[in-house]
């Protein structure tokens, strides 16, 4: 198998829709530039890998924190638009959307202390012929890669952002999966705080460090 297609699911980054849990925290404009702050770091890792990127977007970047930033960086992408009513409805479009025959390795903006060795070993492991996905440390998946995107069709029979939804998945691609790691991804403040100690020289972690300069 070729190269696949390393596909971001994003949201465009605006201040009072952009990381609401985290707004509770920290006001709405710092979650949105904290949300921008990782879309950019996924999008740079992500094009360092070497694969095509397609970037789905939904929101209006035009409002987004960052959006200057945020449009240079897709330049080197194709960008498709979301379609579809639930979150599991508009990933397996996105999947068919992107995909040109070589399968699909997807991501979200929530883990931006990936590293080109994580896609990498996606890759590797999208050649066994099983579906690949990365376990999120509170039950749901960070990483989703199929060989063959209308497998993703499963997605609309699952509940999204719950604790079984990992668990959920796989039933939904058939149960016979390959997990890579287990990581943490970003849905809470305190979540922040521990990407951002581990990965100490991202636009994140220095978007985290002004933050509590401000506070």
């Amino acid at each position: 198998m070729s190269e696949p297609t390393l596909l971001i699911v994003a949201k465009a980054p605006v201040p009072g829709l952009a990381k609401t849990r985290i707004a509770a925290t920290i006001g709405n404009a710092a979650a949105a530039d904290l949300a921008a702050a990782a879309l950019l770091d996924t999008l740079t890792t992500a094009i360092e890998v070497g694969w095509p990127v397609v970037v789905a977007m939904t929101g209006d970047l035009g409002q987004a924190a960052r959006a200057d930033q945020i449009a240079s960086a897709l330049a080197g992408c194709r960008v498709i638009s979301q379609r579809g009513g639930s979150l599991g409805e508009r990933l397996a479009h996105a999947h068919v959307d992107a995909d040109v025959g070589r399968g699909v390795v997807q991501v979200g903006m929530d883990t931006p202390q990936l590293g080109v060795s994580d896609y990498l070993a996606a890759g590797d492991a999208l050649r066994s012929g099983f579906p690949v996905i990365g376990p999120a440390a509170d039950g749901g998946w960070w990483l989703l890669g199929l060989a063959d995107s209308a497998e993703a069709h499963g997605l609309k029979r699952v509940a999204m952002s719950q604790g079984d939804t990992g668990t959920q998945t796989e039933d939904a691609l058939g149960g016979e999966v390959v997990r890579l790691r287990v990581v943490r991804d970003m849905d809470t403040w305190d979540d922040a705080l521990a990407i951002a100690k581990e990965s100490r020289t991202s636009r994140l972690a220095h978007a985290v460090r002004n933050v509590e300069v401000a506070a």
